[in-house]
């Protein structure tokens, strides 16, 4: 699959939309090709920076989506021609009707006890005919990891929602989804939330302009340690064109 890229402080961003996503899924489930995505955001780049786990999962995914303003901002700087994010919380709910249209199943895994099943019951109350082979709260502990796999693989999913937030969700999918038995595992962090109304996602017109993070904030004071990683990126983003520019100078 060539799909074109971009590197953000090293880290690979796929160039495509969301139909693009949708697209490589339905052609993976056809062929039985396990598949993991990843939805890059700021936060994603720069845990990687200091843990080689999750920065080999995020290169070794399949399909790495722009998902957040600050990496749609630093792939752009690059030249890249990506027109918008492409999030799970979005992912989640074309995914799932794409599936009701061609009879594939999903599973949700993860959250707080209850809340899969919440959004589980929403999502098949808004796409008529979604089949949600399962709903599983658990954990990403390695000591669950058999108990969770065998239910997967015993629903018959074909798409597998995983909500431990990252990066342990997303390494969990990469130990864990060729046993499954799901096609297509993809991280949603706090996704489930969302569709059961245990939080709220920020209006469009934040979401728009790129605003998601302080509508979290707002909503979640405490993420704001988590929150630092932001500017960070940034910082980092203008260090490295600096640095991109100043050794092509020394080309000329």
């Amino acid at each position: 699959m060539g799909l074109d890229s971009v590197q953000v402080l090293g880290i690979t961003v796929h160039c495509l939309v969301e139909d693009d996503v949708l697209r490589i899924v339905l052609d993976r489930i056809k062929h039985r090709e396990p598949t993991q995505i990843v939805t890059v955001n700021a936060e994603f780049v720069m845990i990687a920076q200091h843990d080689d786990r999750f920065r080999r999962v995020l290169a070794a995914a399949d399909v790495a989506t722009p998902d957040g303003a600050g990496v749609v901002w630093a792939a752009r700087r690059k030249g890249a021609t990506i027109q918008r994010r492409v999030g799970g919380s979005d992912l989640i709910w074309s995914l799932s009707r794409q599936a009701a249209q061609y009879s594939q199943s999903v599973f949700l895994l993860g959250a707080a006890e209850g809340v899969a099943a919440s959004a589980a019951l929403r999502l098949q109350a808004a796409i008529p005919g979604l089949t949600v082979a399962g709903t599983h709260a658990g954990s990403p502990a390695r000591s669950e990891e058999d108990a969770i796999v065998d239910l997967v693989r015993t629903s018959g999913a074909d798409i597998l929602f995983v909500a431990f937030g990252a990066p342990r969700q997303d390494l969990w999918i990469a130990r864990n989804l060729p046993r499954s038995g799901a096609v297509v595992g993809m991280g949603v962090g706090g996704s489930f939330d969302y569709l059961a109304g245990t939080a709220r996602r920020a209006p469009v017109w934040m979401q728009e302009r790129g605003l998601d993070w302080l509508w979290r904030l707002i909503q979640q004071p405490w993420r704001w340690r988590r929150m630092l990683a932001l500017p960070r990126f940034v910082w980092n983003v203008l260090r490295d064109g600096r640095a991109n520019s100043e050794a092509g100078k020394g080309l000329i």
